[in-house]
C-alpha cells in the first residue's frame, strides 16, 4: 500500500522539481543510488519497469525505502497495462508512470487514489488524461517536443501540471527552458544518474550531482515569482 496520498505526490513533484529515473537489476547498488539521491535532496524517484523480474528488485527497494528513507517517495514508470500497475501498488508504489496514455491503468490507479501521469504526446491526450483524473501528465518524448510546446499548452490550459521527461539534462539553460515554459516538475535519467556513476560506484559524485540539480531548479523557479 501506498504510504502517501496522490495529494502528497504531487505537491512535492511540484515542490522539489526533480524525479530522478532508474533502473538496475543489482539490488545492493540500487539502494546506494536511492540513497545518494535521496541524502542530495530528492524527494521522488520513478523505478524504470524493464528487465525480468525488475518488480522483485522493487519489492525490496519498496521496504527498504519505507524503513531507512521515509521521506522518499517511491513510484514505477514505463507500465503499459493495468495488471503491471496493480502488481506494483501492491508493492508499495507511491505514484504510477505511464510512456502512454491508458485507461485501464487510469482505472486501477484511480480506485486506489495513487497518483498516475499518463504520458501524452498531444493536447487532445493530456485533456483525455485530466478527463481520467490525471493531477499531472507526462510530456513523452519532451525532447521530440520541447518547451515551446508547455507553454503553447499553457496558453489555453494554465492549469495543466505537466512533467516533461526524454530529453531534459542537469544543464542550467536546460532545465530554465522547461521551467520557464511552465513544467511543474521534470524527469531526468541518464543525464543525473549516468552510466559512468553506475559503472564507477560514485555515488557522493552522483549525491553532489542531485543536490547542484534540486537547488538549481530552486533558483530557477524563485526566480520566476
Amino acid at each position: 500500500m501506498a504510504n502517501f496520498s496522490r495529494i502528497q505526490v504531487a505537491q512535492t513533484m511540484q515542490q522539489t522539481g526533480l524525479v530522478p529515473l532508474f533502473f538496475n537489476s543489482n539490488i545492493e547498488l540500487s539502494k546506494k543510488v536511492l540513497k545518494a539521491c535521496y541524502d542530495g535532496g530528492a524527494r521522488l524517484l520513478e523505478f524504470t519497469h524493464r528487465g525480468d523480474f525488475a518488480h522483485e528488485v522493487f519489492a525490496t527497494l519498496s521496504k527498504y525505502t519505507s524503513k531507512e528513507l521515509p521521506e522518499m517517495i517511491l513510484g514505477v514508470g514505463s507500465l503499459t497495462d493495468a495488471a503491471q500497475a496493480s502488481l506494483y501498488m501492491n508493492l508499495g508504489a507511491n505514484f504510477i508512470v505511464t510512456p502512454v496514455l491508458r485507461e485501464d491503468i487510469a482505472k486501477v490507479c484511480n480506485r486506489r487514489k495513487v497518483l498516475w501521469a499518463a504520458g501524452c504526446s498531444s493536447l487532445t491526450e493530456i485533456v483525455k488524461a485530466e478527463e481520467l483524473g490525471a493531477e499531472i501528465v507526462k510530456l513523452f518524448p519532451a525532447g521530440n517536443f520541447g518547451p515551446s510546446f508547455i507553454k503553447a499548452i499553457k496558453a489555453p490550459q494554465p492549469w495543466t501540471s505537466i512533467m516533461p521527461t526524454g530529453g531534459v539534462s542537469t544543464v542550467k539553460e536546460n532545465l530554465e527552458g522547461w521551467f520557464k515554459a511552465g513544467a511543474t516538475c521534470v524527469g531526468i535519467g541518464s543525464k543525473l544518474i549516468t552510466k559512468e556513476i553506475i559503472q564507477n560506484q560514485d555515488f557522493e559524485t552522483l549525491k553532489a550531482n542531485t543536490q547542484k540539480c534540486v537547488a538549481l531548479i530552486q533558483s530557477i523557479k524563485k526566480g520566476m515569482y
